[in-house]
């Protein structure tokens, strides 16, 4: 179980008859686009656009052989007076579809949809763009489950070494080409920004502007620091439970009862029987130090979810009552199968960051270095494409650039951001106080990433509305927070 749900914790209008500020003369194919309505996995919400299909070479080089196709959706802009320059928007994972990824946050844009065309794609692998699904099953026995992805590349009607990001900016450009646009704005969210990147590089006159959220430039390699992070972000939450008087009180020593959390499942695994999250029958759940150690590091993503950490900590150490760790860990692994392309996931990892690991900072950290082992496994079953030789260089524009970061965010830290920035000359990067992984959605952020694709510029940004964003209190009991 530990290798697989290891892999799957990194690191988510109007229906007009026609297109008014719209995709204008279409270059390069012929996309026919028609009235749909967008969902999200588990989501009720439902958000009616445009949407259509763009057929492309899976071997973009050769320009010959299988085609596959991507699917796109346009929400175009609401108002009278339109921009000519959409917003396209990214998703993360590796793995997400924008289609389904963006549903539920797409009213945080309501005030850049007024004005522009919103576009999302479905990048190679992901959503309906011939998605690289194997099966994400967490009960599965590592050794079992290592030959079951190897059975599930070989069953899979791709090429799994053509579905790497540089690839995919290619095909996002075959898309604003095919659909009349000049330039692009390019909104990605974690690994969506090391897309936006890739395109930033390789397609640079096509861009106006870029908003990165959650940083992950290609010079760096995902998982090279990704327990440093996590304990970093672990002890800003423990950190902020000991300044609180209530937290305080109910939680007292957070940091040695987890420690003594992990040291009991030194000594073995435990199983938990607890009810499904999602049918309601009971479910034996297997725990040991691996996967408790990841399922502090998924909560630690979210404020709503790390105003429940110390709680759950503290009912198994005190109370030695594990189901709602348990819970939480098939909450978060079932939400991850139905949002994630595992094989996309893949193929984007195992060539563009595991081969540039040389020594992971792990040290003393409760995550220690279970992700990257885990990944290193299963690469070793997975087909491993060619990246280009600038592809971890860091890239350099002048282009405009908001840089977005959570200050306790546990997988893209600012640090990231800062380092993005010293060659990017026109980047802003703010940091969101009391923020995780992803800030354009909370908050006054929606409305400071609305000033600047308004004026393309972070120069004059009124940026004080930050000062007053504060973490979610802590739930000192299963009822809440205290009054």
């Amino acid at each position: 179980m530990s290798w697989r749900f290891a892999f799957a914790v990194l690191p988510g209008i109007i229906l007009l008859a026609g297109c008014a500020g719209a995709p204008g003369n279409r270059t390069e194919a012929n996309i026919q686009l028609s009235a749909c309505r967008l969902a999200a996995p588990t989501q009720a919400e439902r958000v009616e656009a445009r949407c259509g299909q763009l057929r492309v070479y899976e071997d973009r080089g050769a320009r010959s052989g299988r085609q596959i196709r991507l699917n796109l959706a346009i929400l175009p802009a609401t108002g009278r007076a339109v921009d000519p320059d959409p917003l396209f928007m990214l998703a993360g994972g590796p793995g997400q579809a924008a289609t389904e990824a963006f549903v539920p946050l797409l009213k945080a844009f309501e005030r850049v949809n007024r004005r522009r065309d919103i576009v999302l794609v479905d990048q190679r692998g992901t959503g309906k763009s011939n998605p690289l699904d194997c099966p994400l099953d967490p009960n599965t026995p590592p050794a079992l489950a290592l030959a079951s992805t190897a059975r599930c590349a070989q069953a899979l009607k791709a090429n799994l070494k053509l579905y790497t990001t540089a690839i995919a900016a290619d095909d996002l450009d075959a898309v604003r080409s095919a659909l009349g646009y000049g330039r692009i704005n390019l909104y990605g969210g974690s690994y969506g920004t090391r897309l936006a990147l890739a395109y930033l590089r390789r397609h640079p006159e096509r861009v106006r502007t870029a908003i990165l959220d959650g940083v992950n430039p290609p010079d760096a390699s995902l998982g090279e620091t990704v327990a440093a992070d996590a304990q970093r972000a672990l002890e800003m939450v423990f950190a902020r439970c000991r300044a609180d008087s209530a937290c305080h009180k109910a939680f007292p020593n957070l940091n040695s009862a987890l420690k003594a959390l992990l040291a009991r499942l030194d000594r073995g695994p435990l199983t938990v029987t607890i009810a499904d999250p999602t049918s309601g029958l009971p479910r034996p759940v297997k725990l040991d130090r691996t996967v408790l150690a990841l399922t502090i590091q998924s909560l630690s993503y979210a404020p709503e979810t790390v105003s429940l950490l110390p709680l759950l900590i503290y009912s198994a150490y005190r109370s030695d009552n594990w189901r709602p760790l348990a819970a939480q860990l098939q909450l978060t692994v079932g939400n991850i199968g139905d949002q994630v392309s595992f094989g996309m996931r893949l193929s984007v990892l195992c060539a563009e960051d595991i081969p540039f690991i040389r020594a992971e900072a792990a040290g003393s950290t409760y995550l220690g270095n279970a992700w990257v082992q885990a990944l290193r496994e299963t690469c070793s079953v997975w087909p491993r494409g060619a990246i280009p030789a600038d592809f971890k260089q860091p890239v350099t524009s002048n282009t405009p650039v908001l840089l977005l970061s959570g200050e306790a965010d546990p997988i893209t830290p600012p640090r990231n951001a800062e380092r993005a920035r010293r060659t990017l000359p026109n980047a802003l990067a703010l940091v969101v106080p009391g923020a995780g992984h992803i800030t354009a959605f909370g908050g006054c952020t929606p409305r400071i990433v609305a000033d600047f694709l308004a004026a393309g510029s972070g120069r004059a940004l009124d940026i004080v509305c930050l000062k007053k964003n504060r973490a979610l209190p802590f739930f000192v009991d299963p009822s809440g927070p205290e009054a």
